[in-house]
This record gives structure tokens, C-alpha cells and sequence, in this order.
């Protein structure tokens, strides 16, 4: 996974954004960027990209993003937690449809009891409710490595929110046909059992 997928997923994710109307932000933190160099790299991606926070720090992901203090305090700046805080404020404080956050340990130093290298938390945020979480571990790959697989990771997050509502409308509308049907069917037979009766 480098970045040709990167590119790749990028190309789909803005076409599909487009088609669907939809904006992004990024936050970022071990990336630094990365995710949302990805998809401005790619021409006309201005119809779909608002900002990118690049959150190094803890004040920054206070300061920019309204991650609490007691948030990072208690499970760290690398967790669900924090990763979760991070798209919610992105998502809120840049008014967009979809927001992506990631932050972990990209390496060689870092690492603490329980987070070691490559450990990397996701999250994705849709203004409709919809909040995904995601950890990997991509283990001591490279610096680099890690955080091109966490750029392609992040896209691949914003893809599956982008489809969502559409799959789900699906299966309503289906309903709605399979409740119509049976009115349909019924009704000749009643009129057919009305006409029975007056010649017997």
C-alpha cells in the first residue's frame, strides 16, 4: 500500500463526494497532514475539501479541535477517546458532512507500556450521527510506512461513510414496493368475489 493507492482512493472518494454533495475535514496528528495533501492533490478536489487540522500537540488538540483536557489526561492522545474527540471537533468546528481523525505512534520513538509502535486510532465522523472507530497496528514497519498506511486507512474510513446513507435507503425502499404489492393483488379478487355472488 503506498501511494498509488492513496491516489487511487482519493480519485474515488472526491468523485463520490461530489456526486453526493458532500464536504470533508481532516484532523491530524502522527500524519501530519498527509490525508488531506492526498485529496488537494488531486484536481477540482476544492469542491469537496474545506480544511485539515494538523493537531501535533495536545494544546493544539485542545486549541483547534475541542478535545478536553480531561480526555487526553485520562486515555492519552493515541486512543479511541481522543481520536473519537478529534472528528467530532472537526467535524463541528469546520461545519462539514464527513471528518477524519487520526492519531498514534508513527515511530521510531514514542512508545509507552500498552501503545508501542504502530499503534494507530481512527475515527470518522458524518454530520448525519454516524461516528466509526478504528485501531491497527501496524507494528515497528518504518516511520513512513506507518503513516502512509494510516493515509490509505483514513481514505478507505471516509469512503465507507460516504456510501452509508445510500445503502441504507435501499432496503426502505424495497419495503415500501413489498407493502404495495400485496394491496395490488388483493383488490382484482374482490371485485372478482363481488361479481361471483349477484349470479348465484
Amino acid at each position: 500500500m503506498g501511494g498509488s493507492d492513496a491516489r487511487a482512493l482519493s480519485r474515488s472518494l472526491l468523485d463520490l463526494c461530489r456526486m453526493r454533495k458532500l464536504t470533508i475535514a481532516t484532523a491530524e496528528s502522527c500524519t501530519g497532514g498527509l490525508v488531506a495533501a492526498a485529496l488537494t492533490d488531486i484536481p477540482g478536489s476544492s469542491d469537496v475539501i474545506d480544511r485539515g487540522f494538523v493537531t501535533y500537540s495536545n494544546d493544539a488538540k485542545r486549541a483547534m479541535l475541542g478535545v478536553e483536557a480531561g480526555t487526553l489526561a485520562n486515555f492519552g492522545a493515541v486512543s479511541k477517546e481522543t481520536a473519537t474527540a478529534m472528528a467530532i471537533g472537526a467535524l463541528e468546528r469546520a461545519d462539514v458532512d464527513l471528518a477524519v481523525a487520526i492519531t498514534g505512534i508513527a515511530g521510531p520513538g514514542g512508545a509507552t507500556p500498552g501503545k508501542p509502535v504502530g499503534l494507530v486510532h481512527f475515527a470518522a465522523a458524518a454530520r448525519d450521527g454516524r461516528i466509526v472507530h478504528r485501531e491497527h497496528r501496524f507494528g515497528a514497519i518504518g516511520r513512513s510506512a506507518v503513516r502512509q498506511r494510516s493515509v490509505v486507512e483514513a481514505l478507505r474510513m471516509l469512503m465507507d461513510l460516504a456510501r452509508g446513507p445510500q445503502v441504507a435507503a435501499k432496503p426502505k425502499r424495497a419495503a415500501a414496493v413489498t407493502r404495495l404489492r400485496p394491496r395490488v393483488t388483493r383488490s382484482p379478487r374482490r371485485h372478482a368475489a363481488k361479481r361471483r355472488t349477484p349470479r348465484g
